[in-house]
């Protein structure tokens, strides 16, 4: 990762820091995997990235404002169709992952303590969490086919005799929303950041075990269709991702698009749907600024005396809630402002429940952003633990013996690439998000002139997000 720089001063401040950060390394404190640890600080000129970053975005915005709406309307209609294939095989592979599942959550509880051998931390957090979420942003819905549930839902429904989701009406109320899947990604979240031991194997199987358990009874009661669509926060997650994927399966036909297309295309989420997408950009921001030296030294905790995860639990709660309380005003700040701008064609709710689909480009990029070196360096963990799940020994894979490297995400050669990647990933993301909320608010507004004038206000956000994930890449961490 890297660090801001402002003079030689700061960087010989930094240096005579370096032994010190190394002792605290070395100290005995419990070992967590967690993918926002960052190991090293580069010294950049951080203020030309954010500048041209914010550049970026806000040139983006009047391109877009002075191009004709058909132009546009036909960028986004091109497809390349590919290839056909059907659903025979769905519940296979579901009863694959299903087995594999309860494999992980065997060696959860009976394997090796450390999250870094034991392979249900590292596939739970570095592969599900950090990396099938890239996946479902470039090629779609594959979570539909590798869920754990739907395979034994599907065998289960027809040994009791049950009829297909379609011919059932809903018995999940419909002024519940998406608020069952918003009180578990919270759940998720605060066990993700703020639960002391996250990576603890045993404790971990056991909230894994518990919440597939508990999903399963759901699909059971409510359908399983209802359900993946409104309370499990997993698959709504990664659906709502994969609508940005270039790859698109439509009818059962698998077509290559611009990435957002599909985007363009959603239903106006209700509240509790937008809520549950700022959540999840919100919840990604708040792990970046957790850690930093700003955030810590806003509550007198020294960052280099870092307490642990137990001692700042109360902060941590705080700080997650808060998060998601200022990004969703900020939100319907700009929503409304851009509204009243533009004049009332459609209603508040309306606007902000299209419009809030322009934050999975830019959720996608801070994901991708946080979580890079996390998957360079604990991938590499995870093919180690694979090979040897229950620690007795084996090498299943021939990979039990493999050294990890950590220097591909160390060192100033590496860190300089990977933090230029960040940052493109980030910019990239946010002119991404701008060309996406043009297209949506064409859809709210009758006048192209209009619609340009009501995303000024959205697109300053997008700018100020643009500099604030920057800065989080940029700045000193306790981590």
């Amino acid at each position: 990762m890297s660090g801001r720089t402002e003079g030689g001063a700061i960087e010989r401040h930094l240096c005579r820091l370096a032994p010190v950060s190394f002792a605290l390394v070395l100290l005995p404190t419990p070992a967590f995997a967690h993918a926002s640890d960052r190991g090293h600080v580069l010294l950049l000129p951080t203020g030309y990235y954010i500048a041209g970053g914010a550049f970026a975005v806000a040139v983006s915005f009047l391109v877009l404002a002075l191009l004709p709406p058909a132009a546009l309307g036909s960028f986004w209609r091109r497809r390349l169709s590919l290839f056909t294939f059907g659903d025979g095989s769905r519940t296979i592979i579901s009863l694959l992952s299903f087995a594999g599942f309860a494999l992980l959550i065997a060696a959860g509880i009976s394997g090796s303590r450390d999250p870094l051998s034991n392979p249900l931390p590292l596939a739970i957090w570095t592969l599900l969490w950090a990396g099938f979420t890239l996946l479902q942003g470039v090629f779609g819905d594959l979570w539909s086919w590798l869920n754990p549930w739907f395979g034994p839902w599907r065998i289960v429904s027809r040994l009791a005799g049950r009829r297909s989701d379609e011919t059932q009406r809903s018995l999940l109320p419909k002024w519940f929303g998406f608020w069952p899947a918003f009180a578990l990604f919270f759940a998720f979240a605060w066990f993700e950041l703020i639960d002391p031991a996250p990576d603890d194997p045993s404790r971990l199987a056991l909230a894994a075990g518990l919440y597939w358990l508990v999903s399963f009874v759901a699909m059971l009661a409510f359908g399983y269709e209802d359900w993946s669509r409104r309370g499990e926060f997993l698959g709504i997650c990664f659906s709502m991702v994969a609508r940005f994927a270039p790859f698109q399966r439509d009818e059962g036909r698998l077509s290559l698009c611009w990435p957002g297309a599909r985007l363009l295309a959603a239903e106006p989420l209700p509240p509790s749907g937008t809520a549950f997408l700022l959540l999840a950009l919100s919840s990604v921001s708040f792990d970046g600024l957790s850690k930093t030296f700003f955030w810590l030294g806003l509550f007198g905790v020294n960052p280099l005396e870092f307490p642990g995860r137990t001692a700042l639990i109360g902060i941590g709660s705080f700080g997650l809630v808060l998060t998601f309380v200022l990004l969703a005003a900020v939100f319907a700040l700009a929503v409304f402002l851009g509204q009243r701008l533009a004049g009332y064609e459609h209603s508040f709710g309306k606007a902000a429940g299209l419009l809030v689909w322009s934050i999975v480009p830019i959720a996608l990029a801070y994901h991708i952003a946080h979580y890079l070196t996390v998957l360079l360096v604990d991938g590499q963990y995870a093919l180690v633990a694979f090979s040897d799940p229950f620690g007795l020994g084996w090498n299943l894979f021939g990979t039990a013996d493999r050294l990890v490297e950590v220097g591909v995400a160390a060192g100033a050669g590496s860190a300089w690439w990977l933090w230029n990647l960040q940052a493109g990933v980030i910019i990239g993301g946010h002119v991404l998000a701008v060309l996406v909320a043009h297209g949506l608010a064409a859809r709210l507004h009758s006048q192209a002139s209009r619609a340009a004038l009501s995303q000024l206000p959205l697109t300053l956000l997008m700018i100020a997000y643009t500099i604030f994930g920057l800065w989080l890449l940029a700045t000193p961490t306790a981590g």
